[in-house]
């Protein structure tokens, strides 16, 4: 069991997270994160699991759009046109994680976990994306709806461990 988030981590989240570093172990993959509206909470997942620490190359938290550009290298006119919570985004925080690290795969995490004051900003529309190295980016959108900030956020966990093993599998049968 994960520890520093037990008991409030649901045992799914704990099996997947295991499976994920399994899985990267097998692989010799290491592993980075991307995260908006997690902030940071899949980084501390997969790194408080035990032996997480060592395939996890390093996560970063961009929560603003300034964050976005200057830590990921998003381009701020993908921002500016698509939105902070968009596929271009996610995918841009992906491969900037990737281009800015020593991991073999990224993953990316963007969304509102409440509705907001504009129109877009829909509670519970998160994208994500995972970036591998030499293998186009996944994307995948989640619309979890008004569950709630704490609800939307351990969806999002779970979602982006599956696109995270997802995308390594694919990787390692490309190989």
């Amino acid at each position: 069991m994960a520890e520093a988030l037990d008991p409030a981590l649901p045992p799914l989240l704990d099996d997947l997270a295991h499976r994920v570093l399994r899985d990267a172990c097998d692989r010799g993959f290491s592993l980075a994160t991307a995260e908006s509206c997690t902030g940071g909470l899949l980084a501390s997942l997969l790194t408080d699991v035990p032996g997480g620490a060592d395939l996890f190359e390093r996560g970063f938290v961009a929560a603003s759009t300034e964050a976005k550009t200057e830590l990921l290298g998003v381009p701020a006119p993908i921002v500016a046109r698509f939105g902070p919570v968009s596929e271009q985004v996610a995918r841009a925080m992906a491969e900037g994680a990737l281009a800015r690290s020593r991991a073999d795969v990224a993953i990316a995490v963007t969304g509102f976990t409440e509705s907001g004051a504009a129109a877009d900003e829909v509670g519970g529309l998160v994208h994500f994306a995972c970036a591998r190295r030499g293998r186009p980016t996944l994307h995948r959108v989640a619309r979890f709806g008004e569950l709630g900030r704490a609800k939307v956020r351990l969806k999002c966990l779970e979602t982006a461990l599956d696109l995270m093993r997802v995308g390594m599998i694919e990787a390692a049968n490309a190989a």
